[in-house]
């Protein structure tokens, strides 16, 4: 349980952890890679660590040290039968993406998770793995984990696919690899491409055009030194915490700004955000940037469309986020929120309402009314505000053991008059073990 109360004058340069999803398949595709896999910058939250632990339970040698992950490969047909049931904690990568992998091995796999990740929906990925001829089941016959495969060859397919989710083009793209043919898989709008840049990295043969990707199946994949940037998922809280907060200034360093990621960027330059990305650069085949925030004078912006899939992950924080704009934000086509680690729709307008906040949730996304004081200042350039103070109050927020949840109603509460307890704040070790050392170190010393 975690207390918080207002706050001012944020300061300070931090570095967020690794980017989750790129950790995920750093280990994934060294494991099915010819020789050792090196990894600098690997989160080592839980999700990621379920993902190691997957892969050493099917005989993959992987090993800490130094402050890296050395995966020692044993290429695509490597894979050794489990003894027991593949856990997979509360991640919902981990699940869909091993089991494309786990579809075309020789072997019977079960997968099983926590609670939480056992009633997230799994008939996204047994639909097409089911078309490609693979042997997966729900186990309890509704959908969700655990799940039973049974590996087996597979044949490949043009899948269209009827949600754009990096998870389910992954999961195809991955059995993919142990297909007859060419596989390809078509979305209504970009996805996530980490999968792809990575997977061409480890020498896939691997295509995009438009938002159809096809991969032929390869002879063997080589082993790679895998730089993780700093995951903007992870960033975007203390992004809106400089924003939202008043007389701040933070420096983010060595953010990935793959533009299939980063579509808060985009949201908050259209809500006047004073945001700016300095040291552009590559590295390991993704862009990096380090992003300086400051304290802005907000307004109400409408986010939807093919920007979505760019930026669902960050969504309740935008949310928050609008309260401090002025005029309405709505968000919309964003009905994947029902279906992640908790219906993020309903909870944010829960939590958010509980606080004082103008929030509507409906069937896709949040129509929300700031109900900022309106005796901000701006600066000279009239574009930065001190705020007075967000008529946002205090509140006991359960987070339903969602991570994302928790980080933002901490940034709610350190812009909310009295206390906000976040009664499950132990749920951010999932992706962010050091998020409130990090939130601490830029608040002032009194």
């Amino acid at each position: 349980m975690k207390t918080l109360t207002r706050k001012s004058g944020l300061r300070g340069t931090i570095t967020v952890p690794g980017d989750k999803s790129i950790s995920h398949r750093a280990v994934m595709f060294g494991a099915l890679a010819e020789g050792t896999t090196t990894i600098h910058g690997f989160l080592k939250g839980a999700d990621c660590l379920s993902t190691i632990g997957c892969f050493r339970a099917m005989g993959i040698d992987i090993e800490e040290k130094d402050n890296m992950i050395y995966v020692h490969g044993k290429g695509l047909h490597g894979l050794s039968a489990p003894k027991n049931v593949l856990d997979v904690g509360n991640s919902g990568t981990t699940t869909r993406l091993i089991s494309g992998i786990l579809a075309g091995q020789p072997f019977t796999s079960e997968l099983s998770g926590d609670a939480s990740l056992n009633s997230r929906p799994m008939k996204r990925i047994i639909t097409p793995l089911t078309m490609m001829h693979a042997d997966i089941t729900s186990k309890n016959g509704d959908g969700c984990a655990p799940l039973i495969i049974h590996g087996k060859p597979l044949t490949a397919i043009h899948y269209d696919s009827p949600v754009a989710s990096a998870q389910v083009k992954s999961c195809v793209l991955l059995a993919g690899l142990y297909a007859d043919g060419e596989t390809s898989v078509t979305e209504p709008a970009l996805s996530r491409d980490h999968t792809e840049r990575m997977l061409r990295s480890f020498g896939a043969d691997i295509r995009t055009e438009g938002t159809t990707c096809t991969i032929r199946p390869p002879e063997t994949l080589h082993s790679q030194h895998i730089e993780v940037p700093g995951d903007i998922s992870s960033a975007a809280f203390f992004i809106v915490a400089a924003l939202i907060t008043p007389d701040s200034e933070i420096l983010i360093q060595n953010v990935g700004i793959n533009p299939t990621r980063a579509g808060i960027l985009e949201v908050c330059r259209a809500m006047n955000a004073d945001l700016t990305l300095e040291n552009v650069r590559e590295a390991g085949g993704e862009p990096v940037a380090d992003i300086r925030v400051k304290t802005s004078r907000l307004r109400g912006t409408v986010i939807e469309g093919d920007i979505i899939p760019a930026l669902i992950d960050e969504l309740p924080v935008i949310a928050l986020m609008a309260c401090f704009a002025e005029g309405e934000t709505i968000i919309r086509d964003a009905h994947e929120l029902r279906v992640k680690e908790s219906d993020r729709i309903a909870i944010v307008s829960e939590n958010l309402t509980a606080m004082g906040a103008d929030v509507i949730p409906t069937d896709d996304g949040f129509l929300i009314n700031s109900r900022q004081n309106a005796s901000a200042d701006t600066d000279s350039a009239g574009s930065r505000a001190s705020f007075s103070g967000a008529a946002l109050h205090g509140a006991s927020i359960a987070c339903a053991m969602d991570h994302r949840i928790a980080m933002t109603f901490s940034i709610a509460g350190i812009n909310a008059d009295g206390e906000t307890v976040i009664t499950d704040s132990d749920c951010v070790d999932v992706s962010y073990p050091d998020f409130f050392r990090q939130l601490h170190s830029l608040c002032p010393e009194k």
